[in-house]
């Protein structure tokens, strides 16, 4: 199926330098986001404490919520409406431990004297700091890892060397490994991001082209999201972690096609400029690409406007990355090969 005309030529590479500055505003944007923030916006799942979704049977006013929660004494408590207001759903957050026996009971009952609304359900989700703080750090290892085993793939697969990314992924992990082992004191986010730095440095000293574009597109991708959820102040999940693993492998599956198409044709036409064959080959995909995408997209959308508020971050994480994600196999994975080459056309 021919979404896209097979004989268009849209000059993608021409303005490879407009794509980069819009880029890297929205990597700015996001860092800075996330400096004022003090990091992501983390859920009950990384940040410990409790997670309590009340639902009443008619609307009910959140002065009257907080009224309720105060008699009951729940300390550092916060209250926000959970889904579309028709619920009558809402989500209270409190770093303390709420888990007493009878507690829900009493819940109902307090708050439902409060607001003068019977409360239809509760559900109370309570995680400790210890178990928080280490899915917190698993998470960040499994992106990290993740990223570091997607450059030898990258690697042995566009440019046959396996042997040398190997290394370079093992001289960087097993530091990093070792150094969270023994507990040196350093921040494991500081960690992680100084072994990607070092990676990429290594990446461009090795001329392993491939795996630096594909890793730089992901980390592109994975900061503009969680960006944007660090402006709209969402917390980070499990399931927006998942989200992101998920964003990962839908980048990078579009970045290969790219890439595979891109080491077809400078093998066809090896004096064809390297910024005319890349253009080309991301002409020639661009069918494929926009009717994956949106295609993804509109099962994502879906997902988001009907799937209810358990799924709804999710979905929206997804959104994100699909956008972000496709722009990025386009303008961020594929310019960065012309690097190693002195051409301006």
């Amino acid at each position: 199926m021919q979404f896209i005309k097979p004989d268009v030529n849209i000059n993608f590479i021409g303005i490879r330098q407009k794509a980069f500055i819009l880029s890297l505003a929205l990597v700015l944007v996001s860092a800075v986001s996330l400096i004022i923030h003090k990091g992501p916006r983390y859920g009950v799942d990384f940040e410990g404490g409790a997670s309590i979704q009340v639902k009443f049977e008619n609307s009910v006013k959140l002065a009257d919520i907080e009224k309720g929660i105060n008699l009951l004494g729940i300390k550092g408590a916060s209250v926000q409406r959970f889904g579309v207001p028709t619920d009558n759903e809402f989500q209270i957050r409190s770093s303390a431990s709420v888990m007493a026996e009878g507690f829900s009971e009493s819940l109902k009952t307090t708050l439902g004297e409060s607001t003068g609304v019977p409360v239809v359900d509760v559900s109370v989700d309570m995680v400790g700091p210890q178990a928080s703080k280490d899915l917190r750090e698993k998470a960040l290892l499994a992106i990290f890892f993740s990223l570091l085993l997607l450059e030898i793939y990258i690697s042995g697969r566009f440019e046959l060397k396996w042997t040398l990314s190997a290394l370079m992924a093992a001289a960087i992990g097993i530091p990093v490994y070792f150094v969270l082992q023994f507990n040196l004191g350093a921040g494991l986010t500081f960690i992680i991001l100084m072994a990607l730095v070092i990676s990429l440095v290594f990446c461009w000293y090795l001329k392993l082209k491939y795996a630096l574009g594909a890793i730089v597109a992901l980390i592109h991708d994975l900061t503009i999201t969680v960006g944007i959820f660090s402006i709209l102040n969402i917390e980070i999940t499990l399931q927006i972690v998942a989200a992101l693993l998920t964003i990962i492998g839908y980048s990078l599956n579009d970045t290969i096609i790219v890439y595979d198409r891109i080491r077809e044709n400078i093998a066809k036409d090896v004096n064809a400029p390297l910024s005319k064959v890349i253009n080309r080959s991301i002409n020639e995909t661009l069918s494929r690409t926009t009717l994956t995408s949106l295609l993804t997209l509109l099962v994502v959308i879906a997902l988001f406007a009907l799937g209810g508020s358990v799924i709804h971050d999710f979905a929206f994480a997804m959104m994100i990355g699909i956008i972000v994600g496709t722009y990025s196999s386009i303008y961020v994975a594929s310019p960065i090969l012309i690097g190693w080459k002195d051409e301006t056309n």
